[in-house]
């Protein structure tokens, strides 16, 4: 027996489904990477809106994203056994590198933790996305933080150089790293404390959960903080050229030594600002300019070379450092090489 409409002669119209949340089981919802289950979502075969873990395409981004994360991990964590098993390496500038390579470390962890959220559990879990959001967000947070933290103190070794090594106590150093992990642990329990786009997907950015409003926030911040180590770069700069004038003109014997030194170290400058801005300057920028309607393509084509930052950073701060050096050697092959410089360091080696 008919009921309903079809009863009474009238035609039969299919009842809208139930709308459910992009990225939760349906591939074909954009989910961008920064702070959602592992980056922009993209269609299964056939627009059927199976789950991407549940038969659907995996996106080649995704896959090169989970790829570089698990590089990243890797390196990080070569970094920070250097640290810990060499008892010699307990400055704190070394402690302050440590802090990058643990940043990074859990960059990476939770690059690949964003991918197993989209593409691995199931059923998938709104609270297993906001966690793996607010790990990324914590985690780029404190890279980003610890870079400063390393430019101020390189900064301060120049500026203070009499006084440096009795003002910048171990003790000191532990008490603003542990403050400063502090606070970008809470920017990255903002997501879990509900400010995110779940519930409300037109206030989404292409940070999806982050809202429109946040990524802005962020993206404004990020900026600022770059425009203020450019600063203490150029000073740092000014600073290790006044030294090696004065060294040269009280020692001309060493005049050569010192401007290779002083050559070397704006070197290292450069590579520094650089890669940090071509990495994350563009990403920065668009996450200000962009909305979630914007073709996620271009999330990932400028997400991916911002995850690459901390794939370099230990190349610049930690491998590139005579002291990690000798105890990378010492721990591969058990030995120095001959060719190693021991050359001691100067003020010019910014």
């Amino acid at each position: 027996m008919l009921h309903g409409p079809a009863a009474m002669g009238e035609p039969w119209q299919p009842q809208p489904q139930q709308q459910r949340l992009p990225g939760f089981g349906n591939a074909s919802e954009p989910s961008a990477w920064p702070s959602a289950a592992g980056g922009p979502g993209t269609a299964a075969p056939g627009g059927g809106g199976t789950g991407a873990g549940a038969g659907g395409a995996v996106s080649p981004w995704d896959i090169a994203l989970c790829a570089t994360g698990t590089a990243v991990a890797g390196e990080n964590a070569l970094v920070l056994a250097v640290l810990f098993y060499t008892p010699s390496l307990r400055a704190p500038m070394f402690l302050l590198i440590g802090s990058l390579a643990l940043a990074d470390l859990l960059a990476g962890l939770g690059l690949v933790a964003n991918f197993a959220v989209r593409y691995l559990l199931r059923p998938p879990s709104e609270a297993a996305e906001l966690g793996a959001a607010g790990l990324l967000l914590a985690a780029f947070s404190a890279s980003v933080c610890s870079l400063l933290a390393i430019t101020v103190d390189r900064y301060l070794s120049l500026y203070n150089a009499l006084t440096y090594h009795s003002e910048r106590t171990l003790g000191f150093t532990c008490a603003m790293v542990l403050l400063m992990w502090l606070l970008c642990l809470g920017v990255g329990l903002l997501p879990l404390l509900g400010w995110n786009c779940l519930r409300d997907q037109s206030a989404c950015s292409i940070l999806r959960p982050v809202t429109k409003d946040n990524a802005a926030v962020l993206a404004v911040t990020f900026l600022l903080l770059f425009a203020l180590m450019m600063q203490l770069y150029l000073q740092i700069c000014k600073i290790a050229f006044r030294h090696a004038q004065q060294i040269a003109v009280q020692h001309q014997f060493i005049a050569t030594a010192q401007a290779t030194s002083t050559r070397k170290g704006l070197s290292t400058l450069s590579l520094i600002l650089g890669t940090f801005a071509l990495c994350w300057i563009p990403f920065a920028i668009y996450s200000l300019v962009a909305d979630s309607s914007y073709p996620v393509v271009y999330t990932y084509s400028l997400a991916l070379p911002a995850t690459c930052n901390s794939l370099i950073n230990p190349i610049i701060y930690a491998f590139r450092n005579p002291d990690i050096q000798k105890s990378l050697w010492l721990a591969c092959c058990g030995c120095i090489p001959s060719t190693f410089s021991s050359r001691p360091r100067t003020s010019s080696d910014v």
